[in-house]
C-alpha cells in the first residue's frame, strides 16, 4: 500500500509540475534603436523579449560594443538593425564578438530595415572629405510612416520565420498594425498640410525623410558636412545666408547638442523646435504612434 501511495504522490507531483510549466519562452530580440523595439512590440506582443541597444538621447552612429551589449547579442534569436551602414561603427564588432551564428548577416536571425525602402541621397561618389557620407544612401528612414509600413510587413514575416510556432499570431498582429497605421497616416497627412513648403534648418541629415514626406523645404544644415560640428566661421556665414532667406523653423532632435541651434536662433530670430526623433525622445513619444503625433503637433505649434 505504501508503494502505491508513494507512486500516486509522485504522479500528482509530476502533474502539478507540468501544469505549472511556463508557456513557450518569448524569443529574444536585440533592436538597435527604440523605433525598431517599438515596432517589435507592436508585431510581437508577449511573444518577443526585446532589448534596445540605444536610447532616443544617443547618436546611433556612435555606440560602443560594450560587453553587456555583446552578451545580449550572444543570446539573441534575432537582431533588428537599420542597416545602410548606420550602425557600421559598432555592429560588425558586436556580431563578431557575440559568436552567435543565428544572428550573422545572411542568417534568418539578422534583419536590416533600410534596404527594404527607397533610400534618399544616394551619393554618386564617396570621399572622406565629404564628412560621414553613407555610400548606400541616407539611412535615417524611420520618420516617413510609409517606410514604417513597408518594414513592418517584412519584419512580421521575419518573426514568423524565426518563430514558426507563432506564425499565425505574428500575421494577425501585423495586419492589425497595418490597419491602424494606415488610418493614423491619413490623419497625420491631413493635420500636417500647413507644413508643406515651410522652410526649415536641420542639424544633421537625419530629418531628410520627414522633410520629404511632409514637403518641408530644407534650406540649410547646421553641420557643414554630415557628422562634422560647425565652426564659428561657418555659423557666421550661415547667419548671413539665412538672414537673406529666412527659415520658419530650426529642427533639433532630442539627442542633439542644443548650443549651435540656439545660437543661430537668437541671431536670425527663428524658433528652435525640439523633436523626439525617436520613440522616447519626448514624454509624449511613448510608441510609434506617439512619435508621429508629437512630431506633427510640435511642428504645427511652432508655426503659430
Amino acid at each position: 500500500m505504501s508503494k502505491l501511495i508513494r507512486g500516486l504522490l509522485a504522479l500528482a507531483s509530476l502533474a502539478l509540475c507540468l501544469g505549472a510549466a511556463p508557456a513557450q519562452a518569448a524569443i529574444r530580440v536585440l533592436a538597435t534603436t527604440p523605433d525598431w523595439a517599438a515596432l517589435l512590440v507592436e508585431l510581437g506582443g508577449d511573444k518577443v523579449n526585446v532589448y534596445t541597444a540605444t536610447s532616443a538621447f544617443q547618436d546611433v552612429h556612435r555606440v560602443d560594443a560594450k560587453p553587456s551589449l555583446v552578451a545580449r547579442a550572444r543570446t539573441a534569436d534575432l537582431i533588428v538593425a537599420t542597416g545602410a551602414d548606420l550602425e557600421i561603427g559598432w555592429m560588425p564588432v558586436l556580431l563578431q564578438d557575440s559568436g552567435n551564428t543565428k544572428v550573422q548577416p545572411g542568417a534568418p536571425g539578422y534583419f536590416e530595415a533600410a534596404p527594404l525602402v527607397h533610400l534618399l541621397e544616394v551619393p554618386a561618389a564617396v570621399d572622406r572629405a565629404m564628412g560621414d557620407i553613407h555610400p548606400l544612401g541616407n539611412p535615417h528612414v524611420t520618420l516617413d510612416p510609409r517606410n514604417i509600413a513597408i518594414i513592418a510587413r517584412a519584419l512580421a514575416a521575419r518573426l514568423a520565420l524565426v518563430d514558426p510556432a507563432n506564425a499565425a499570431f505574428y500575421a494577425a498582429r501585423g495586419e492589425d498594425f497595418q490597419r491602424r497605421w494606415q488610418q493614423a497616416s491619413v490623419r497625420w497627412e491631413t493635420q500636417a498640410a500647413p507644413l508643406k513648403g515651410v522652410g526649415v534648418v536641420v542639424i544633421h541629415r537625419d530629418q531628410a525623410y520627414l522633410c520629404n514626406w511632409l514637403g518641408l523645404k530644407e534650406l540649410a544644415a547646421i553641420e557643414p558636412k554630415p557628422g562634422v560640428p560647425p565652426s564659428a566661421g561657418y555659423l557666421v556665414e550661415l547667419v548671413t545666408r539665412l538672414t537673406a532667406t529666412p527659415p520658419r523653423l530650426i529642427l533639433r532632435n532630442a539627442y542633439n547638442d542644443p548650443k549651435a541651434a540656439d545660437w543661430l536662433a537668437e541671431r536670425i530670430h527663428v524658433p528652435v523646435v525640439l523633436l523626439p526623433y525617436s520613440v522616447g525622445g519626448t514624454p509624449q513619444a511613448k510608441d510609434l504612434f506617439g512619435l508621429f503625433d508629437d512630431t506633427i503637433n510640435r511642428l504645427l505649434a511652432a508655426l503659430k
